[in-house]
């Protein structure tokens, strides 16, 4: 069975048009249901990640300012989201659903988090709505576990996971993977194991040429026993922020590649979904649910 994080703590509350489109974690879910792709049996709740895993990737100083809600004004801004106790609930409940999800995906070749994907958080900071690293955090505990040798992370979001090639830029198990507007947010970017600059307005059959080539080359260069998918949605031309050319279905042809590359290969995989900010609510919520229409066709 595919099992899927999810958590009504998830669609977080935001003050009036906050460009953070929340609704989309209480959507999804609702979507995957109503056509059938899935069932209420398929999600599962996860509870708070305990404080020590969040420790084992980030700094004790930055976790204080953000559990006792003492980040500066500056360092609150850099997240995007108004800082608060439920806040705080909702991140480090994500945290756990990817750490959950990626035992799951060791049992049954693949599992999904309805959120996460928060690859701009750095061990000591946070930054474009990520406060804590679910991927980092995830790939830790796996390694930690030593239920995963080498971890490769596939990060598929239109801007580059710099906190996530922070985090692991000393770490030789894990092999990070961006591929990302070349223009795009951060304009400071951090060096990834391997980044791919993508220009304004890259088409779908430049995206997936691309993607292929780098993607065969990885398994076979790394050799991976687990991957984490970034699968963010603001690659779409409709995209508010994303500045590439790609339509739904070049999206879900992305999706496609990676999901059957790691089945092919037997390597097991957890996808979280990352951003997505077009203009209709519709546009991203599809874009999202074919990952789990191709996850459930593909693995089960």
């Amino acid at each position: 069975m595919l099992k899927i994080a999810w958590s009504e703590v998830y669609a977080h509350s935001l003050p009036p048009n906050h460009r953070f489109p929340m609704e989309k974690y209480n959507l999804l879910p609702e979507q995957l249901i109503y056509e059938g792709t899935i069932k209420e049996e398929n999600l599962f709740a996860p509870q708070p990640l305990q404080e020590a895993q969040i420790l084992r990737t980030h700094e004790a100083d930055y976790w204080k300012k953000l559990k006792t809600l003492s980040l500066s004004r500056k360092e609150e801004r850099k997240t995007g989201f108004p800082l608060s106790e439920a806040l705080v609930k909702r991140e480090v409940t994500i945290m756990n659903g990817t750490v959950q999800a990626a035992l799951f995906a060791l049992q049954h070749g693949v599992a999904m988090n309805i959120a996460g994907g928060t690859h701009h958080a750095f061990t000591n900071r946070g930054e474009g709505f990520c406060l804590l690293n679910d991927i980092a955090i995830a790939a830790h505990y796996l390694l930690d576990q030593q239920l995963a040798r080498q971890v490769l992370v596939v990060d598929l979001d239109v801007h580059q996971g710099n906190g996530t090639a922070q985090i692991f830029r000393e770490e030789p198990r894990v092999f990070t993977f961006s591929m990302h507007g070349e223009r795009n947010y951060p304009m400071h970017k951090e060096q990834s194991d391997l980044d791919v600059d993508l220009p304004d307005g890259t088409d779908d059959s430049s995206y997936l040429r691309l993607l292929d080539r780098h993607l065969k080359e990885l398994m076979d260069r790394v050799q991976p026993n687990f991957v984490f998918f970034q699968s963010g949605v603001d690659v779409l031309a409709t995209d508010k922020l994303g500045r590439l050319a790609m339509t739904i279905e070049g999206c879900k042809q992305r999706d496609r590649l990676v999901l059957e590359t790691c089945k092919q290969q037997r390597v097991p995989l957890v996808a979280s979904m990352g951003g997505g900010y077009s203009e209709r609510i519709a546009h991203i919520v599809e874009a999202h649910a074919n990952t789990y229409r191709l996850a459930q066709e593909i693995f089960f």
